[in-house]
């Protein structure tokens, strides 16, 4: 059975079950579900505890040993396991294959698990937890979701915000969950329950904000100037390399470029977005933001992208940032102003 830590209440309520996985990339959303079982567990008397962490050289044998060994003092138990690195390795592979084969009597066991791979999760031991247990996905809250997810933490502290309110929250604390977690947490202290305005949010939080330059590519495809904008501003801020970044925005050109070139050939969509790397997110904007361009516009964004490629190496004269802008603003669409221009570049009203 698998869930993501959002319906994990729910299940809860609806008893425990003996074996539960937790893995994903939100690290605060998996120490909310790992603290809800454990909750849950003491709640239903489970008051016997004990937590084993794989490190180098951690001996498997301990797992099963702990599985058969309860307490003279207690009748049940929850046994955590931490895997921080994700990889059991052939000896632990087979032990969790055994272990779950054959699960102790009287005991919840918690296995937590970092983000893995699309083969990992495939994986034989893990598929043997899938199926004596419950597997809880920690998935990272995307842009679209994080407006929704605040407003809800909010409404746990009683208070709401407006629409401009929340944007401007969202725009404050995107890619970086535990700190805006913290933020929210903030508000509490600061204001009474009920309705909070802008400039009293304004006042009390700060800019906690992360960029991912892999992240780069969503902003473009949705046409989002103002986030792009702010999403350079910030990597720039926190000294990421301009070659990465231009890697990141000329492999959406030519993600685009051989997306459009071969639809206009006839073939399918999803064959096409494969064979470009465009996965997740971007794979749900690449049909709309490819009917923006024709093939010379995005021949002439990578001359562009050539040119950038000059100026970092030293080789040409230019503002490398303010060209990185222009190249970004040139892949949101036409409409957009990519003349050249010395002065610095605000973001887009």
């Amino acid at each position: 059975m698998r869930i993501d830590t959002e319906q994990l209440a729910q299940h809860l309520g609806r008893g425990l079950k003996p074996l539960y996985t937790i893995h994903g990339e939100e690290i605060l959303l998996a120490l909310e579900a790992s603290d809800r079982i454990r909750r849950r567990c003491h709640e239903a008397g489970y008051s016997e505890r004990e937590v084993l962490s794989v490190e180098s050289g951690f001996d498997w044998s301990q797992l099963a040993f702990s599985g058969n060994s309860l307490s003279l003092f207690a009748t049940r138990r929850l046994l955590e396991l931490r895997i921080p690195g994700g990889k059991p390795g052939n000896d632990g592979a087979e032990a969790l294959r055994s272990y779950a084969a054959d699960l102790p009597p009287d005991t919840v066991t918690l296995i937590s698990l970092p983000k893995l791979e699309r083969s990992q999760q495939s994986s034989g031991w893990f598929e043997a937890l899938d199926a004596a247990g419950v597997v809880i996905a920690a998935n990272s809250v995307t842009l679209a979701r994080l407006p929704r997810w605040i407003a809800s933490r909010l409404a746990l502290q009683d208070q709401q915000v407006d629409e401009p309110t929340l944007e401007f929250l969202v725009s404050r604390v995107e890619g970086n969950l535990l700190a805006a977690h913290q933020e929210v947490q903030k508000l509490a202290l600061l204001f009474p329950r009920g309705k909070l305005d802008l400039e009293q949010v304004k006042d009390a939080v700060l800019d906690v904000a992360r960029y991912d330059v892999f992240k780069l590519g969503e902003a473009l495809l949705a046409a989002d100037a103002p986030r792009f904008v702010r999403m350079l501003n910030g990597l720039r801020g926190e000294g990421v390399a301009p070659p990465l970044v231009l890697w990141a925005l000329a492999e959406e050109a030519r993600a685009l470029l051989h997306v459009g070139r071969g639809l206009a050939a006839g073939r399918a969509l999803q064959q096409l977005m494969r064979e470009a790397r465009v996965w997740g997110g971007r794979a749900e904007l690449m049909p709309t933001s490819v009917r923006r361009f024709t093939s010379r516009d995005l021949e002439d964004t990578l001359l562009h992208a050539a040119r950038v490629d000059r100026m970092i190496k030293g080789l040409s004269r230019g503002d490398v940032w303010d060209e990185l802008l222009q190249l970004g603003l040139r892949l949101i669409g036409p409409s957009h102003d990519v003349r050249p221009n010395r002065g610095r570049i605000s973001a887009p009203s």
